[in-house]
């Protein structure tokens, strides 16, 4: 994979909506795997630090859904890792990136930093809007004219109408929005059925989906029936050529080629672990690792070899009772992490580590009891190290992603894994005795791609307990 600068031709746009609830992600998928169908390759992308919609953008595309985030990985990183999704599992016809919330909407308090806005702006992409049009008609057109002309620097470039009714009403909006020079790309009837389940932390994953597969077909044949597809490739190809260079992983972990044996860093996976970015795994491989995944829910035991354990986020709290009645790998897990095997747990794994979650047993190894609280806990984070982990040194400063409803009551003390602007949060401990810190948990989700020393610290970690444990 070249990682020399541009330019490099990426036909591409962005999928925004004035707010949430518009159907952007619905729409978003339709189309990816709509262009699929047509023997297009094609890879999805999502602004901001959401696991859930990149699962559907996987479907729909076949291919790794990945994410842009200039907060948790800086604006410099964000086309060069647009440029590395589009390219790290084969060429790329047409790039889709889903936006976030509202169009304009980005971190609280910092000018739309990390909008949808900003990272089209970054990556020089054309935008075409969602616009549930259910409970609006000529006023449609004003939403859109306030849209293209609040920021010069964001090119609107068409729009998808959702939810339509009558032919009446069709007519009614398409004038308006039309009458701003903004093309109307499509109109989809209210009861085409584009619509996802959902529950307390948003869509329901993909993973966990039994008809999630069926789904997107649906959304593929609506959105084709319904949508100018010939029109958003046009719209995709008048994006210009990009400049930078796409991320290396190797690179940015500062790793030389490996050869010879790799130590299996075992990753949860499966319906209860859904949430991980794709970049962990290929810094860890680029780290000379092999990143193996198994499924709390039905695996017995760790993989083969494992010398370092990654628990990512998802939903155990919905899959408890299942967890717990895999007694075998809980215990398996407890052993192993006691013994001092590297481990890193964000959220998900933070309750799957602790002694119970609502009442359900879990694996135990560490002092806490977790269970659902009355409130959402959302937002970026910066987060701060106070001492030495199997992640950093004391004072390693990072950023990150809060997003849950649990809350954790610590039965014993201990050192906190983080310092989240400036609250302790989760937990780091030496349950070996080994001198130093082998496990990591707390509610935080970083982005590895955005703070790469971290998986340098822990691939370390995970090759010494590897040659440790050949020596015996």
């Amino acid at each position: 994979m070249s990682s020399t600068p541009g330019p490099h031709p990426l036909p591409r746009f962005v999928v925004a909506a004035p707010a949430s609830g518009h159907g952007k992600t619905t729409v978003a998928t339709g189309i990816m795997a709509a262009l699929r169908r047509e023997g297009l390759d094609v890879t999805g992308f999502k602004v901001g630090p959401d696991y859930i919609d990149p699962g559907f953008h996987a479907l729909a595309t076949g291919r790794p859904g990945r994410n842009l985030d200039p907060f948790l990985c800086g604006e410099d990183l964000v086309e060069p890792l647009l440029l590395h999704g589009a390219r790290a599992n084969g060429p790329t016809d047409v790039a889709v990136i889903e936006g976030v919330m509202g169009l304009f909407d980005g971190r609280i308090g910092a000018d739309g930093f990390a909008s949808t806005a900003h990272v089209a702006t970054l990556t020089r992409s054309p935008v075409v809007l969602v616009l549930d049009i259910s409970h609006t008609s000529r006023t449609a057109g004003a939403i859109v004219h306030g849209l293209t002309t609040f920021d010069p620097g964001t090119r609107i470039a068409g729009v998808v109408l959702n939810k339509a009714a009558s032919e009446r009403h069709v007519r009614e909006v398409r004038s308006a929005v039309e009458a701003t020079g903004v093309p109307v790309l499509g109109v989809i009837p209210r009861d085409a059925g584009v619509e996802a389940p959902s529950r307390h932390l948003g869509l329901v994953p993909a993973e966990e989906l039994d008809g999630s597969a069926a789904l997107v077909d649906h959304l593929a044949q609506r959105v084709a029936e319904h949508v100018d597809l010939a029109a958003l490739l046009r719209i995709a190809h008048t994006a210009a050529p990009l400049t930078g260079s796409p991320w290396d992983p190797a690179a940015a972990i500062g790793a030389a080629p490996v050869g010879g044996h790799r130590p299996v860093v075992a990753v949860a996976g499966g319906r209860a672990f859904t949430f991980r970015y794709a970049e962990t795994e290929e810094l860890l491989y680029a780290a000379g690792l092999a990143p193996v995944p198994f499924d709390p829910l039905r695996s017995a035991s760790l993989p083969d070899g494992t010398a370092g354990l990654y628990l990512g986020g998802g939903f155990p709290e919905v899959h408890a009772a299942d967890l717990t009645g895999n007694s075998a790998l809980r215990h398996s897990i407890r052993e192993a992490v006691t013994a001092g095997l590297p481990t890193v747990a964000e959220c998900a794994g933070l309750l799957y580590l602790c002694a119970s979650v609502d009442g359900h047993p879990m694996v135990g190894a560490v002092p806490g009891r977790a269970a659902m609280g009355p409130r959402l806990t959302l937002g970026y984070r910066t987060a701060v190290a106070p001492s030495l982990s199997v992640l950093g040194p004391e004072g390693t400063r990072v950023t990150g992603h809060e997003f849950h409803r649990t809350t954790v009551e610590w039965t014993a003390g201990a050192e906190p894994a983080w310092l989240l602007d400036g609250s302790p949060d989760g937990i780091t401990l030496d349950p070996a005795g080994t001198g130093a810190p082998t496990l990591h948990a707390s509610y935080l989700h970083a982005h590895w791609a955005g703070h790469p020393a971290l998986a340098r610290r822990f691939a370390d970690a995970v090759h010494a307990f590897a040659a440790r444990t050949a020596a015996r």
